[in-house]
């Protein structure tokens, strides 16, 4: 999954270099702003990836975030609790399309740029997320359920985002 901010440029920079053959999933979901997408499809061409789609799915139709509703985006850091700037079961979306999409090409491994430490209120940035969606995966797909289970990445999800930038 690739939105073109640092973390997934990161994630998509570690598979990489880890030998996986990447193809690259980006979404236009209703967001205010196009210039993550600008972003990815540029680090997609530099990062040499075999295919990279950007697709749209419209999120803001039920709206709910700062992000792709009209609601402020708070310019004072970051607010106890889940902040507006949560967009409702993103991560979710995201990987069930990306999950799709890699069962439809034979791929068994998803890569996602979700963090933990410099958690900020977002419940699908959590590992137990992570974990309870990989389950999901191989409970709810053909390739899963026949033994050719899937395993989700988060290579980031422990890290701070002084150690991403590092990584990076």
């Amino acid at each position: 999954l690739l939105s073109g901010g640092l973390d997934s440029a990161t994630v998509l920079a570690i598979a990489n270099e880890d030998g996986f053959a990447c193809h690259a999933l980006s979404f236009r979901y209703g967001q205010r702003h196009q210039n993550e997408i600008d972003a990815a499809v540029k680090v997609a061409n530099a990062i040499g990836v075999a295919t990279h789609i950007v697709t749209s799915i419209d999120l803001n139709v039920w709206g709910g975030s700062a992000l792709t509703d009209d609601i402020d985006v708070p310019k004072g850091g970051i607010q106890d609790g889940i902040p507006v700037t949560y967009v409702p079961a993103r991560n979710t979306i995201f990987l069930s399309h990306a999950l799709g999409y890699a069962e439809a090409i034979g791929a068994r491994d998803i890569f996602i740029g979700v963090n933990a430490v410099d958690y900020a209120g977002y419940p699908d940035c959590r590992g137990e997320f992570i974990e309870a969606f990989e389950n999901l995966a191989n409970l709810a797909t053909k390739a899963g359920t026949l033994g050719d289970g899937f395993k989700i990445h988060a290579p980031l999800l422990h890290m701070t985002k002084v150690d991403i930038i590092r990584r990076g």
